[in-house]
């Protein structure tokens, strides 16, 4: 019976089953994997992908179904994925962090909700999805939560531990046991690599350069971090929903630049974003920064990076990009011409080389201590960081249906930057929902403006209403464990 309960606004998770999960060959040896360059500039921090299922329109459905797909997939998924079935670990030698491939075991967490999921807020991240994952280990790389709700929808929460990979990676592990779910196999093309040799440092040591990005990264050591009570008050924590149409509006207004090259949704986002922040610091600054977190998988063409080219690299591959420009620059500018110099800052050329840079540079100043961009932490003119889970695979299908949502939430770590994740609906429709962990001005001059781009939330937007009523109309599902 439960031994955590998870209380929130409106919401008590009482935990059912705890155990851990291993893989199924016992073939592999145990070994120890070392984690990359690239993984030691993002550090070892939980993070969890919420996926949010509403309860499946086929009559007779259990959630016990759910929690035998968990209990036979999982140790199928962990033969491929065995460094989550390890424990991060710190070496003897460096005190660096490595993964110690013992099969020790994966989480797997069975909870019960007694709430209904229309009954969450989803438009603050507060009293919705930060309000689902369930604390574990630092050193697990990888815990399962299944959460049943009264409605009979269910929430999965796939704890995941940053050192390990990114959103990209993070995504390819749930596809592949949606995959093995629904076939009871991995394609080929499904199956990870998992060598961290791809961001190898060069034989040379590192030089800085004068004008390198890499002079502002600073460690994230409590005195240079404002404390988390100050943090967290300067900030909201909101999901948003945006439709395909309001999306391709937005490309549209970002396109009429005359130059023949027409703006991607998260350069259009981007540049809305850029004009709506310099609005909001008005006279307050003179400058204001956007930065977005770019996946090399796609940019990195060298024969060594071979491996990044497909989707199947499970570690971090991608680095922060930075610009900078005057607050009245910004708003002067129309969109278009904001847009295009999105594309310049993120599609300029050159990235073998910044990525080898940010390797050496790592390489140089190894310490155990994880560093960050200045502008992130929150320091100088005001930030916003973009991440963009827009064009990865998506497959959250279990056999039940794709979730509603999925998005990745985390715990506040003293920054004072806004943050804010694009990701696509895992049904594919064009709509895409929106975290945003911005400054309360910031917040509500998005929901303010009259384009109507940024809506929050709600749970008629995840089609919670009309699975509530169904429940409801066929009795309550409580009883079911």
């Amino acid at each position: 019976m439960a031994s955590f309960v998870n209380q929130g606004h409106d919401l008590n998770i009482r935990v059912m089953s705890r155990r851990l999960v291993s893989a199924s060959d016992s073939s592999i040896k145990e070994h120890v994997l070392g984690v990359s360059n690239i993984d030691l500039l993002h550090g070892a921090f939980p993070v969890s992908l919420v996926c949010i299922y509403p309860r499946p329109p086929a009559g007779g459905f259990h959630f016990h179904a759910v929690v035998a797909a968990f209990e036979s997939g999982l140790p199928s998924l962990l033969n491929h994925y065995f460094v989550h079935a390890g424990r991060i670990v710190a070496n003897p030698r460096t005190g660096l962090p490595e993964i110690l491939c013992n099969n020790q075991g994966a989480e797997l967490i069975v909870g019960v909700a007694d709430v209904a999921l229309a009954d969450l807020d989803f438009s603050s991240m507060d009293l919705s999805v930060r309000k689902i994952p369930l604390p574990y280990g630092g050193d697990v790389p990888l815990s399962v939560q299944l959460v049943s709700f009264a409605c009979g929808g269910f929430s999965v929460a796939w704890g995941h531990n940053h050192l390990l990979g990114d959103g990209h990676a993070l995504l390819g592990l749930v596809g592949g046991l949606s995959e093995l779910a629904r076939t009871g196999r991995l394609a080929p093309g499904s199956r990870p690599a998992h060598d961290r040799s791809l961001f190898r440092p060069s034989s040379t040591p590192w030089r800085p350069r004068r004008s390198s990005p890499l002079a502002a990264f600073k460690p994230l050591t409590p005195d240079r971090m404002v404390n988390v009570l100050t943090s967290e008050a300067s900030c909201v924590h909101r999901l948003y929903y945006l439709e395909a149409q309001a999306n391709s509006r937005l490309r549209g207004m970002a396109s009429q630049d005359g130059d023949g090259r027409r703006a991607t949704r998260v350069q259009a986002m981007s540049a809305y974003m850029w004009k709506t922040l310099a609005a909001v610091v008005g006279a307050a600054d003179t400058r204001c920064r956007m930065g977005w977190w770019v996946d090399g998988r796609r940019r990195l063409t060298a024969p060594e990076h071979r491996a990044l080219a497909t989707t199947s690299y499970v570690g971090n591959a991608s680095i922060f990009v930075l610009g900078e420009d005057g607050v009245e620059e910004i708003r002067r500018k129309p969109l278009p011409e904001v847009a295009s110099m999105v594309r310049e800052l993120i599609d300029a050329p050159g990235y073998g080389d910044r990525f080898q840079e940010v390797v050496d540079w790592v390489e140089q100043h190894k310490s155990g201590a994880t560093y960050m961009d200045a502008s992130n932490i929150g320091l100088g003119c005001p930030t916003v960081a973009v991440t963009a889970m827009t064009s990865f695979p998506m497959d959250t299908d279990l056999g039940f249906g794709h979730a509603a949502m999925a998005m990745t939430t985390t715990r506040g770590r003293g920054l004072c930057s806004g943050f804010v994740q694009m990701a696509a609906t895992p049904r594919g429709d064009g709509a895409w929902i929106v975290s945003a962990s911005v400054w309360p001005k910031l917040a509500a001059a998005l929901e303010s403006d009259e384009l109507r781009i940024f809506v929050p939330i709600t749970a008629k937007h995840l089609g919670l209403k009309l699975n509530e009523a169904i429940v409801k109309e066929n009795g309550s599902p409580r009883s079911r464990f």
